[in-house]
Parts: C-alpha cells; sequence; structure tokens
C-alpha cells in the first residue's frame, strides 16, 4: 500500500531541448538545440557497435546545432547516442536517441 497522494497537481515535463536532423546522414548528423534556454555541458557517446570521434562537452544556444559524425554497419541495430546536458539551474538530463 502506498501513502495519500499530494493534492499538487505534478509539475509539467521538461520536453527534451533537442532534435537530430538526419539529413546529412548516414554518417552525419546534427544535433540541433531546439529549446528556448542554453544548454551546457553537451556531451555524446554512444553505446553499441558504433564509432564516433571524441570532442569536449560543448554549450548550445537555441538553434545552435553540433555535427555529430558516426561509423557503425548497422547503426539501427548495434548503436544508441547518448546526449548529456545540464540547464541553467545545473540539472543534468540524458537523452537516448535510436537510429
Amino acid at each position: 500500500m502506498t501513502g495519500p497522494r499530494s493534492a499538487l497537481p505534478d509539475p509539467a515535463a521538461y520536453p527534451v531541448p533537442f532534435e537530430i536532423e538526419r539529413d546529412a546522414g548516414p554518417r552525419r548528423y546534427l544535433l540541433r538545440n531546439t529549446g528556448p534556454e542554453r544548454v551546457d555541458g553537451v556531451s555524446l557517446s554512444l553505446l553499441g557497435a558504433g564509432v564516433m570521434p571524441a570532442s569536449a562537452p560543448s554549450s548550445l544556444d537555441p538553434g545552435d546545432t553540433l555535427e555529430v559524425l558516426i561509423s557503425a554497419r548497422d547503426l539501427a541495430r548495434s548503436t544508441v547516442l547518448v546526449v548529456r546536458w545540464f540547464r541553467p539551474g545545473g540539472e543534468e538530463y540524458l537523452w537516448r536517441v535510436s537510429f
């Protein structure tokens, strides 16, 4: 049994402030900040068999893009991109991208 529920509504969900532009693929993608605020410490990592050049964490203002180069034999089946960033208040977020 759980405790009593709060009478306060849940705060609105924070939407992921990014989109992946796939037009440049199959090896080149653009990560675009579509949110209303600057995000800092943007870093990328791969899970699976793909390969990607290392890069230092970046800051992206609204509308800015970050180029992502990924090589993999079957990217859609073998690799997941993980995007990590910090909001202005210091909260850390992760977003998993499947191809």
